[in-house]
């Protein structure tokens, strides 16, 4: 049965959230994600209970998850991030990695948590794909700041999408593997293809731009979802499928001109599909697990606090020398930022009696205060601090003097 009176509720708490963020701006500045989280816990089940989520709201929350990765892969520029950033980034994401695991551990051990794997592998991610929209707003995308923070991103979101993909959901590791490398086979396939496609026929595309047909974004759309629904039915996670998605259509349109196709594939995104991910994600967090014992509402400031060691502390350290402290402070926040994968690690964990439910409902419910604190603090440590991104002599050298070496 079509849920018309959940659909209307959460479209309509869409709107409300971006109507209370453009009244508070400027003055105050909101992230939208903040009060579209807010918003759906209200109107959840667990608070006024005006809608609810079932198999037809869930189904536009897993494609607005779908659109969130494909713009956390679009907006990553391999030509802007290469290099040093790039290298600090993988560098980073393995030492929170090895930290995750060794707090994880510790935990099993004193019987806090069931699995120190599944615990680890949620406290060592980033959600770069909840900190696009933000970093936009604020201008930070075309920063030098900004470079460095999608690089460490990608790494903290596209290392876990692996690891859910190859360990965590399934129980045949290897044909996982295989699985994955014929996957990634036909995704090249598909951006040689569609990169050779576009630069011959934009001429074509762009007169469509102004007209009904609007083809550039039927095209991407179609790209979207078929990536994720081959995701799907390879055994993979969609999250790979979105992302990859954002990585072959900013592939297939980087000499191209943006603005106009940008604009419009954001208003698809962002102005209806994304609202319905954190709106929903807001209206499944089970307030009464996280409240049905002490024990079970300690973890929830535990976990957030070790969000910022496991993700902040590395970038905190290895910035030193290209950032200041309060920039690489700013930098930790955002890092430490997360909330869909940790959604989607806890749901398999759940589900496989690898985590009980009220440490999950505590990781998610950290997750979402995460994504409510860490970027606005982030966002008052940077504000006055946003700049166009300069030449980095130093850099630039360096990353010429290594590939002639």
């Amino acid at each position: 049965m079509i849920d018309t009176g959940s659909f209307l509720a959460i479209v309509f708490a869409a709107a409300v959230a971006g109507t209370i963020v453009a009244a508070a701006a400027p003055r105050i500045v909101i992230p939208v994600v903040v009060v579209e989280l807010l918003l759906g816990i209200l109107i959840g089940p667990h608070a006024a209970d005006l809608a609810h989520v079932n198999r037809f709201t869930d189904f536009f929350g897993n494609l607005g998850l779908g659109m969130l990765f494909f713009f956390a892969g679009y907006e990553i520029d391999f030509e802007h991030i290469r290099g040093r950033a790039l290298r600090l980034g993988m560098i980073g994401w393995a030492m929170s990695l090895a930290i995750a695991f060794g707090v994880g551990g510790l935990l099993a051990a004193l019987g806090i948590v069931v699995s120190l794997l599944y615990t680890g592998s949620a406290l060592a991610t980033t959600a770069i794909g909840t900190l696009i929209p933000i970093l936009r707003d604020e201008g930070e995308l075309e920063t030098r700041f900004g470079k460095y923070l999608l690089a460490s991103g990608a790494a903290g979101e596209f290392g876990p999408i692996l690891l859910i993909t190859l360990v965590l959901s399934t129980t045949h590791p290897v044909e996982e593997a295989a699985i994955l490398v014929a996957f990634v086979v036909l995704a090249v396939v598909t951006g040689i293809f569609a990169v050779r496609s576009v630069s011959r026929g934009w001429p074509v595309l762009e007169r469509t731009f102004e007209s009904s047909s609007q083809l550039p974004i039927r095209l991407a759309v179609v790209l979207i979802f078929a990536l994720l629904t081959l995701a799907g039915h390879l055994g993979l996670d969609l999250l790979l499928g979105g992302f990859v998605a954002g990585l072959i259509t900013r592939q297939a349109l980087r000499d191209q001109e943006l603005a106009l196709f940008e604009s419009k594939i954001t208003a698809v995104g962002y102005g209806f599909l994304i609202p319905f991910f954190f709106i929903t994600s807001g209206m499944k967090f089970d307030l009464p697990s996280l409240f049905e014992s002490a024990s079970a509402l300690s973890k929830l400031p535990l976990f957030l606090g070790l969000f910022l060691l496991v993700r902040g502390a590395p970038a905190y350290l290895l910035y030193v020398g290209l950032f200041d402290t309060r920039d690489r402070t700013a930098l930790a926040f955002y890092l430490s930022t997360e909330l869909p994968l940790v959604v989607a690690i806890t749901t398999v964990a759940v589900e496989t009696g690898h985590m009980r439910v009220s440490t999950a409902s505590a990781l998610v419910g950290a997750a979402i205060l995460s994504t409510l604190v860490y970027p606005l603090l982030a966002m008052r440590l940077r504000r006055g601090r946003v700049e166009q991104l300069g030449p980095d002599v130093e850099e630039a050298t360096t990353d010429r003097a290594s590939a002639t070496a």
